[in-house]
């Protein structure tokens, strides 16, 4: 009975640390998906699979793990099906391995529905700082985008992105036409925190009056590790080993060892 126990609680650690060093975990990257196009609930495919259903516009979805490669995404209104007509569609986009990447349904400057791949800066921050990127996604012209009232990224054009590192703490961000005071959105209150990538999307339409803001957090970034770096609102996903990140493994393995010992002493009162 001891040697059966030690058995099954070797190969559960085992197991543990097969899937910590497997090559395919480290292929794949964490994708999120931002439905940034006002008044068009869709459908989202990926290599004629659909991988998103009912998908409403100022939705963030929570990453999704695919292996890296290369993907023909479509986009049609939703319930018709992988053949209907697309909204928008783009083919070969290149997801590459282990990165994180978000994809942007939204409109071009002149306002023709696009989509658009931004792999997201998960590089460490230094202690006390967060990181700021910003992108333009909005069918709207060139922008200035202030933090507190002071400008912090100059002539932002759809769909490029800025970014900064800069001290954790609160800004009241609003967007403004390029060289001007005149305020496009906002201003809203973001908080920056501690070792995140807090990335501000401005979206919608200035000829249809409905631009707005999606904000997206990417955590994890502490000079020292502290977690597999997400998407806002989602943890990594539970399907996978990596998830646990190296503490969690850690943790399975002394809880292991614990059992074990415990168990054994059970058997010699025995």
């Amino acid at each position: 009975m001891r040697y059966t126990r030690q058995l099954a609680i070797m190969a559960v650690t085992t197991g543990i640390a097969a899937a910590l060093s497997a090559p395919a975990h480290a292929a794949d990257a964490r994708v999120s998906i931002l439905h940034a196009v006002p008044g068009a609930t869709v459908d989202v495919y990926a290599n004629g699979d659909a991988i998103l259903e009912d998908f409403k516009p100022g939705t963030l979805t929570d990453p999704l793990t695919l292996p890296e490669g290369s993907y023909d995404l479509k986009v049609t209104a939703a319930g018709a099906g992988p053949d209907g007509a697309a909204v928008i569609e783009a083919n070969d986009v290149a997801v590459p391995g282990g990165a994180n990447v978000t994809v942007v349904a939204h409109l071009s400057a002149s306002g023709t529905p696009a989509l658009t791949p931004f792999v997201n800066d998960t590089a460490p921050t230094k202690a006390g700082q967060a990181r700021i990127t910003v992108r333009h996604t909005a069918a709207a012209p060139a922008v200035d985008v202030r933090a507190d009232g002071e400008v912090a990224f100059v002539n932002l054009t759809n769909p490029k992105e800025d970014k900064a590192d800069l001290a954790a703490g609160s800004v009241a961000a609003d967007v403004v036409l390029a060289g001007t005071d005149t305020v496009a959105i906002g201003p809203a209150d973001v908080d920056l925190k501690e070792g995140t990538n807090t990335i501000v999307y401005a979206w919608g339409s200035a000829a249809d009056d409905n631009l707005e803001l999606a904000v997206q957090t990417i955590t994890g970034l502490h000079s020292a590790p502290a977690g597999v770096p997400s998407g806002s609102g989602g943890q990594a996903s539970d399907s996978s080993w990596m998830s646990f990140g190296i503490p969690g493994a850690a943790a399975l393995l002394v809880a292991g060892a614990a059992l074990a010992l415990t168990r054994r002493r059970e058997e010699v009162r025995a």
